[in-house]
């Protein structure tokens, strides 16, 4: 583990996954600037050295600053972490990009799929940036931010195609609680981070009905094996969907409180509608947005993606919670390798 000074690491934004991530890149020895897009957050977080809107009681190290100005936080820095909200990345990177340093590296936190163009994460920034994909990596795995900001144990996936800006990422962001291990397959991870929102909606659904952990269980591993279905068709590792950015970010995922997604589903279980729940929380729960994409995006692919076309229907509210649970579990029954 290196912890001399490494350079400068801008962080789009200060949401509690980019918050929480740019604790982890200050323990590494990064000076890190997190971009805040309400000036009152990011005075918050030089002042109080907290994040009060969405990690409080969390002190941050003294090497993370934070800005509402784009262009300061990117001034300097070599290398961009974005971790905004999946359908917003075009708009708001497009805004963002000429301020970007020559050469720099963009890492993405963000597990989501664009609705209408069915594009990952990665290929967003290479179309909007022109950065090539030895310039475009993604961080995914069992991260969920409290647990991160409060330094317990965890590890990820640094996953870029030039595996020598992997590991110097992967150095970027190691620490005595963050353990990173890197691959090459960018695809993989991205639609394994992506899908498993979508899979804790239906786990959610499941416990908000009151049903035990032989249905989560049933789902989650029905859950893998359609996300497999669709990464391998697109030409994923399949082990990358065995590893932490497949299995082990979907256990935590589905079974974690934490978990938005799990407490969009559980809401939704428990007879709440989608605008009701967005209603009562700022938190972004990126299955709910990403599930027509998936389901489309499995549609032009050719593979039988029973989980996303269901909970799709119970947030577009063509189907309820109970009626999606019992059209699942009626449906034509296959070998369990299908």
């Amino acid at each position: 583990m290196n912890q001399q000074s490494h350079g400068k690491v801008a962080v789009f934004s200060a949401g509690s996954w980019g918050t929480a991530f740019s604790m982890v890149l200050a323990d590494a020895g990064n000076d890190v600037v997190l971009w805040a897009r309400r000036p009152e957050v990011a005075e918050a977080i030089n002042e109080r050295r907290e994040n009060t809107d969405y990690l409080p009681d969390i002190e941050l190290p003294p090497s993370v600053s934070a800005t509402d100005d784009a262009e300061k936080a990117l001034h300097g820095a070599d290398v961009v972490v974005l971790a905004t909200p999946s359908q917003s990345l075009r708009e708001n990177l497009t805004g963002w990009a000429p301020y970007v340093e020559p050469g720099a590296t963009f890492v993405s936190l963000m597990k989501g799929v664009e609705l209408g163009t069915l594009d990952r994460m990665s290929e967003v920034i290479g179309q909007v940036t022109g950065a090539g994909p030895e310039r475009i990596a993604v961080v995914s795995g069992p991260n969920l931010a409290k647990e991160i900001a409060r330094r317990e144990p965890a590890a990820s996936v640094v996953a870029c195609e030039d595996e020598d800006v992997a590991r110097m990422l992967q150095q970027r962001c190691h620490t005595a609680a963050f353990r990173p291990y890197t691959s090459g397959d960018v695809l993989g991870c991205e639609l394994g981070g992506a899908y498993k929102n979508v899979v804790a909606l239906s786990v959610g659904m499941a416990v908000g009905l009151g049903f035990g952990d032989n249905t989560t269980a049933s789902l989650i591993t029905r859950g893998l094996a359609e996300t497999a279905r669709l990464a391998m068709r697109l030409g994923a590792n399949p082990l990358t969907l065995m590893g932490l950015a497949g299995l082990g970010d979907l256990v935590a995922t589905c079974s974690s409180p934490l978990s938005r997604n799990r407490t969009f589903g559980e809401r939704l279980g428990q007879g709440m509608t989608v605008e009701e729940i967005y209603a009562s929380t700022s938190q972004v729960a990126e299955g709910a947005k990403s599930c027509s994409s998936l389901l489309a995006l499995a549609e032009r692919t050719g593979v039988d993606a029973p989980i996303a076309e269901h909970v799709d229907a119970v947030v577009a509210g063509r189907m309820t919670a109970p009626q999606m649970m019992e059209s699942f579990i009626s449906r034509e029954t296959k070998a369990e390798t299908d």
